[in-house]
């Protein structure tokens, strides 16, 4: 079935859709994004990812192409008009175009590029990736400063992946200054003696919404959490750690740099922070 998507104000087939060759986001990364989970046909924690789409784009001086109320009616029709039971809706705002290639912002009247395109994604709460737990290498961090924005600046991540793949793994982590700053497209954790360990949030990593919301069930959940910088050493003598994201909720990590974590299966702690997201995101859909 072709996908509808929506393009500037348009629902259209993805056949149809066009963007011009000189928008910022294709030609400069100069575009920001957000994906937003969908279980039960329902949108999950909209308004976090709403909220931090703004505030990216208010760091990069970029317009809004819309209100936050125009942008929940576009995703619930989206998921509508193309049946979307378990997914993702992605969004990305580009600077748009002015006609031509410059360094130099366009006008401020130039409107953004707004584009917006669902991906069926059956069994994403019931993923069996969950089950048996990830494997991850540790790469070197070598982006820029600014990773709290949530730019379309992903070749990186996307050779952290593929370097992960190559050696036999399901993702990376990155390590910046001896401190693993956070994985490929997930926030990092680890859990030592019962305790959760998580990097601070700063400019050096993105400030997840799954990371909140799960961070706020652990402690509601009477679990310990620590935020502070650790070394991937650190997290290779872990009992067990995780990941967390809009698009994989909680993932067990088994494995780092070859080195196998507790009995090398998904620990208590994860599986536990994962089925009570789950349940708390299906209880707040919209």
């Amino acid at each position: 079935m072709t996908r509808t998507v929506y393009v500037n104000g348009e629902y259209l087939p993805e056949t149809e859709a066009k963007v011009s060759i000189f928008d910022r986001g294709f030609l400069m990364a100069d575009a920001v994004y957000e994906v937003t989970s969908v279980l039960d046909g329902k949108l999950i924690d909209f308004e976090g990812h709403a909220v931090r789409l703004k505030r990216s784009l208010d760091e990069l001086d970029m317009a809004e192409p819309c209100t936050k109320e125009e942008l929940l009616d576009i995703h619930r029709k989206l998921v509508e008009l193309n049946g979307i039971d378990e997914g993702l809706v992605y969004l990305q705002v580009s600077r748009g175009s002015d006609g031509d290639r410059d360094f130099v912002f366009p006008s401020a009247d130039t409107p953004p590029t707004l584009v917006l395109f669902t991906q069926n994604k059956p069994g994403l709460a019931d993923n069996p990736a969950a089950k048996k737990g990830a494997k991850i290498i540790s790469i070197e961090d070598i982006r820029w400063g600014r990773r709290d924005i949530k730019t379309v600046q992903l070749l990186y991540p996307s050779i952290g992946k593929m370097m992960a793949k190559k050696a036999g793994c399901d993702d990376a982590w990155l390590v910046e200054d001896g401190f693993v700053t956070e994985g490929t497209s997930n926030n990092a954790y680890f859990v030592k003696a019962g305790k959760i360990v998580t990097r601070p949030l700063s400019n050096n990593i993105l400030h997840g919404i799954t990371r909140k919301a799960v961070m706020r069930l652990a402690k509601e959940a009477q679990m310990e959490v620590e935020e502070r910088l650790f070394t991937i050493d650190e997290a290779k003598a872990a009992d067990e750690a995780f990941t967390t994201s809009a698009s994989a909720f909680v993932m067990p990590v088994v494995e780092i740099d070859g080195v196998a974590l507790g009995d090398g299966t998904p620990g208590p702690i994860a599986r536990r922070l994962r089925e009570i997201y789950i349940d708390e995101a299906r209880k707040t859909a919209i």
